[in-house]
């Protein structure tokens, strides 16, 4: 018996055994039984952060049919291809599908009965569409290769590069002739930036609370008081989550005002007074609520491997925003006005041939680039300004706290009034032209030719905290709410470029902004409204903590003259997702492996839209297929590995 432990069973854990699944009767033999344990101290299939047990407030910033865990015909993969149904065509017709499970919780039964494509469903409702999915990789696996589910920790992994791993959880050892690791999204010691202030809270008595993950903060957010000033510090997911929980999540209510999607808060009196603040000043902008109205654009076009291929193969190192932005960028753009001008030719001034051909021949930066934009997209508001996206309030300087939030709760109904207007679809052609770059961009930073300092600032920092802003925002309802809360003074803004600092005089936080030069507000409690940031060195993750501590595992640091960049990301290889070890010199260990966000491979998520050829799918398949060739490559008189109870 060969045997197989993955440790973490959430959608990562899943995803990989589906591939496992598909790829099984191809590349392990019949007579090579597999058995295959899953370790995990979290429901099988929803993980830690998709489980069940969590606030029903906490939503997906995903539409229904934006969510699937399956493989389609715009995958490439090498494994065979094994569709199945997005959340939005599993909901309704739950009995179909099999294996066929009665969800539990009645509320979720009832979310899932009337749950519409482009709704945004509770995190509970993922969780029983990841636990459906989890069973189903499950059945169709072949007859020999069974599965077991350990609820457990798995606290050290041993053994010899060449020879059986050993496998110690809380109550017992499992032997394993391979270990893959799929730790989904992990807790770290918070990072020393935030010391001060938790040193600060504790001498004076005051709440301070670190990045953390929603579900995991509700219960530490009763110690805020009804009345209490709270600055939240970040105006991102995480924000918007610990919002709901403080105000609808103690009692208060939204209504309608009878005045379109405008909505009137009904506070419970248990709600603390909110004061948000970030670098933009401005919330995530929200997802949008519409269809393409036009046909998808022929994604990609200008950042493709060709191009990513033509880049590489110039001479020094390269930075993301000189020498690959450019490309993205105009790959963006494209997604935008392609779904402008076939969705909304009125408001163009140029044939789309025309336009294509002339776009085709000049580089993103030129000036007769932007003098072609100008002929062909006469209305400022339909062209796309990368800039005035990134920086909102750029410049802007306001004489009043009262003037600041009258011009934030504009910013914000404007933006959601944009993102629930199918005329400004353009904006999801963006969105979706943005989504195809992560098909190439894992390419460019395992390339290795990135300076340190690019990695760090303009890929870690920059492009993937703008991604974030532009495409990972919350559903439009929430920005509603968030214009209702300001209106009832449950909400203030802070404006851009917040400041927060100490006052030991008095024990309390002082928060102010760029936005409104001498003004700033007073607090007796902060919240860091961040989601946490895996580090490698300050992991509270047992069993990658002990493998750094006896160097078999090694963070990605990227060194240059000028500049270390230290990811906090576990390094592993591209091809195959092994884990690189520093007792074996750096190569690949052969019978560990390691898949997810901790992982140096950016920028492949657990799951996906359909039908866009997901990097996350495609590194499943990878490592599938080279489990299953190492497996069934073992000497057949090797001794059998089962687990042993402790």
């Amino acid at each position: 018996m060969t045997e197989l432990v993955i440790v973490g069973a959430g959608p990562r854990g899943t995803g990989l055994l589906e591939r496992i699944a598909a790829n099984a009767a191809e590349l392990l033999p019949a007579d090579r039984p597999l058995a295959i344990h899953l370790v995990d101290p979290y429901p099988p299939g929803a993980g830690r952060i998709w489980r069940h047990d969590q606030s029903p407030l906490l939503r997906m910033n995903s539409m229904a049919e934006d969510v699937t865990m399956f493989t389609d015909e715009r995958s490439t993969l090498d494994g065979p291809v094994r569709p199945g149904p997005s959340l939005a065509e599993w909901a309704p017709r739950q009995e179909e599908f099999a294996p066929y499970r009665e969800v539990a919780d009645p509320a979720v039964r009832a979310e899932l009965r009337t749950l519409a494509p482009t709704d945004f469903p509770t995190r509970r409702a993922q969780s029983a569409y990841l636990d459906w999915v989890f069973r189903r990789a499950v059945a169709e696996l072949p007859a020999h290769v069974t599965v077991t589910v350990h609820r457990d920790t798995v606290h050290r992994i041993e053994g010899p590069a060449d020879g059986p791993q050993t496998v110690r959880l809380g109550d017992r050892t499992l032997a394993a002739d391979h270990v893959v690791l799929t730790l989904g999204h992990l807790d770290s010691v918070p990072h020393p930036r935030y010391a001060a202030d938790a040193r600060f809270a504790a001498r004076h008595g005051r709440f301070h609370l670190p990045p953390a993950y929603s579900a995991d903060a509700a219960d530490d957010l009763a110690a805020l008081a009804p009345g209490e000033h709270v600055v939240l510090r970040g105006l991102g997911l995480a924000s918007v989550d610990l919002v709901a929980l403080l105000t609808e999540g103690r009692g208060g209510r939204f209504e309608p005002t009878g005045d379109g999607p405008a909505l009137r808060y009904l506070p419970s009196g248990r709600e603390p007074v909110l004061h948000l603040g970030s670098r933009r000043g401005v919330p995530y902008h929200s997802k949008t609520g519409y269809r393409l109205q036009g046909p998808p654009a022929p994604l990609p076009r200008y950042f493709d491997e060709a191009a990513v291929d033509a880049v590489l193969a110039t001479g020094g190192q390269l930075e993301l925003r000189r020498d690959f932005w450019p490309l993205m960028a105009k790959e963006i753009a494209f997604g935008h006005y392609h779904e402008l001008f076939h969705a909304h030719p009125g408001r163009t001034a140029l044939p789309w041939p025309e336009f294509l051909a002339r776009y085709d021949r000049h580089a993103w930066y030129s000036p007769e680039l932007a003098a072609l934009v100008a002929e062909a997209v006469p209305d400022p508001a339909d062209r796309i300004d990368f800039e005035r996206l990134d920086h909102p309030l750029a410049g802007l300087e306001l004489g009043t706290d009262e003037e600041l939030q009258a011009h934030l709760r504009g910013y914000v109904t404007a933006d959601a009034d944009r993102r629930a207007d199918p005329a400004h679809s353009a904006d999801l052609g963006a969105f979706l032209a943005l989504l195809s770059l992560f098909g190439r961009l894992p390419r460019v930073v395992a390339s290795g030719r990135l300076t340190a300092r690019s990695l760090a600032e303009e890929v870690d920092e920059w492009f993937f905290g703008y991604f974030s802003f532009l495409a990972s925002g919350p559903p439009g309802f929430r920005l509603r709410q968030l214009l209702a809360l300001s209106e009832a003074g449950v909400v203030r803004f802070l404006g851009a470029d917040v400041r927060i600092e100490r006052d030991e005089a008095s024990g309390t936080w002082r928060a102010s902004g760029a936005t409104v030069p001498g003004h700033h507000v007073t607090a007796t409690a902060l919240v860091e409204a961040y989601l946490p940031k895996h580090a490698l060195a300050r992991t509270l993750d047992p069993v990658l903590g002990e493998l750094h501590r006896t160097g078999r595992i090694v963070e990605e640091v990227v060194t240059d003259p000028d500049y270390t960049h230290r990811s906090g990301l576990v390094t592993i290889a591209a091809g195959d997702s092994r884990l690189l070890d520093p007792a074996l010199g750096g190569a690949p260990h052969p019978r560990r492996t390691a898949l997810g966000p901790h992982t140096s491979l950016r920028a492949a998520a657990a799951f996906a839209r359909p039908r866009t050829d997901a990097p996350g799918f495609r590194q499943n398949d990878a490592a599938a297929r080279a489990l299953l060739r190492a497996l069934a490559a073992l000497p057949a008189a090797a001794p059998a590995l089962a687990a042993c109870a402790r």
